[in-house]
């Protein structure tokens, strides 16, 4: 039986070059800072790589699940001005909370694809640091001994309210019914931190990088925008999550649930980051004598029940395969949102996955899952490792809160 679900096929898009930040834990170096203007940041070197002038860029597509800043509403439009683009081209936010980043690809893709562009601009950017403090109910004032109704924004939204469940009991919801082990999670996520420590002392990480320093973003005839770094701290050069956590260390760790398997150490980490990429035709790269880095060869998107979510790329990869004539065994490299070990483990048994192609260079546990930037950065990790690793087959893919999952299957040009 066919895989339901939403699928966009592209023929000739290709994503040029991309960039992030260093991935900064929560309450780090990066969290006084807007997302737009790490976005910005972000933005401005992945146009620098690919070496397109902001100029030939004819569509923005920004993504930002929570509000770092009482601007967030301008933040698509400033992320594009302050990079330089036209002030003619437009710029848009898409959402779809841990799927988001893909559907930056997806929807540039089809702009460019649709011939609305030649070149589009994505840009993911995400300040879990900032997530607010927030009421939703005082607009009408505040009643006598009523109870003041302030809450972390980023905690609450963990919550499903239809199943009534947050997002680390979907996981457990997985481990029970795929049968996974605290065990087994905790040297899943060992297996994460060792792979990420190991690809940052190689300087495999370091080359997606860009530092980020304190800086002014100068708009003629606007006001400047920019960066600055708190305290002593000058530049932000690399992610700071990733470190030796051996199973032994992981195993005294206490379970978020009495009897369950996810703990903090094998759950994504909390960081402040942003991702960019460049999409173009194939037309336009040949023109300009670019090398793309990866074709953009489809995206698909898939419903699951909410109490499993964490179950949503295992679909989602399906229905790309499915309408792609590939098979499992022909991807080479696999990259999966690590949003919770039991959920990554699950998506890996359902699919009978490989885990020596998966997250080859770590995941989310060691490195972190900044929301909106999180499917850029998984698409350009899993292009720059299929060029390395000269397989000619990736995907990258998440699941998403309230029964989702997304997946992006690329092409390597050079294999």
């Amino acid at each position: 039986m066919a895989t339901k679900g939403f699928f966009t096929a592209f023929n000739d898009v290709w994503m040029l070059d991309g960039v992030r930040t260093p991935m900064v834990d929560y309450c780090g170096a990066l969290g006084h800072i807007s997302p737009t203007d790490l976005g910005i940041k972000a933005a401005r070197e992945a146009l620098q790589r690919a070496g397109v002038a902001a100029s030939d860029i004819g569509s923005v597509v920004c993504g930002n699940m929570a509000p770092g800043d009482f601007d967030q509403f301008f933040l698509p439009r400033h992320i594009g001005l302050y990079a330089g683009v036209p002030v003619e081209v437009p710029a848009i936010m898409a959402q779809r909370i841990c799927g988001t980043g893909f559907e930056l690809f997806r929807q540039a893709g089809e702009h460019v694809q649709g011939g609305a562009c030649e070149a589009a601009l994505v840009v993911g950017t995400e300040s879990m640091t900032r997530n607010p403090i927030t009421a939703f109910d005082h607009r009408t004032g505040f009643k006598l001994g009523a109870p003041v109704g302030f809450k972390d924004y980023m905690w609450e939204a963990l919550k499903d309210p239809a199943p009534g469940i947050n997002m680390i009991q979907t996981a457990e919801n997985l481990a029970k019914k795929y049968g996974i082990t605290r065990e087994q999670v905790d040297e899943f996520a060992a297996s994460s931190f060792a792979r990420a420590v190991a690809a940052q002392q190689s300087g495999f990480l370091a080359g997606e990088i860009v530092p980020v320093i304190t800086e002014k973003f100068e708009l003629d005839g606007y006001k400047p925008r920019g960066i600055k770094l708190q305290g002593k701290v000058t530049e932000v050069a690399q992610d700071t999550h990733p470190r030796p956590s051996p199973v032994e260390v992981l195993a005294k760790l206490r379970p978020v649930f009495d009897g369950g398997v996810q703990t903090g150490g094998n759950s994504s980490a909390l960081v402040d980051a942003a991702a960019a990429a460049v999409i173009a035709s194939g037309a336009y790269a040949k023109a300009n004598g670019k090398q793309p880095l990866a074709r953009i060869v489809g995206a698909a998107a898939v419903g699951v029940p909410p109490e499993i979510m964490g179950i949503g790329p295992a679909p989602a990869i399906r229905l790309l395969l499915e309408r792609t004539g590939l098979k499992l065994s022909d991807i080479g490299r696999i990259e999966i949102n690590e949003a919770q070990g039991a959920q990554t483990l699950a998506v890996a048994k359902e699919l009978g996955l490989d885990l020596a192609k998966l997250n080859v260079n770590g995941g989310a546990i060691a490195l972190g899952h900044p929301l909106a930037a999180t499917g850029v950065r998984l698409t350009l990790t899993v292009a720059r490792e299929m060029r390395r690793a000269g397989v000619k087959w990736g995907i990258s893919s998440a699941c998403v809160g309230g029964g989702q999952g997304m997946a992006l299957l690329l092409e390597n040009p050079a294999a």
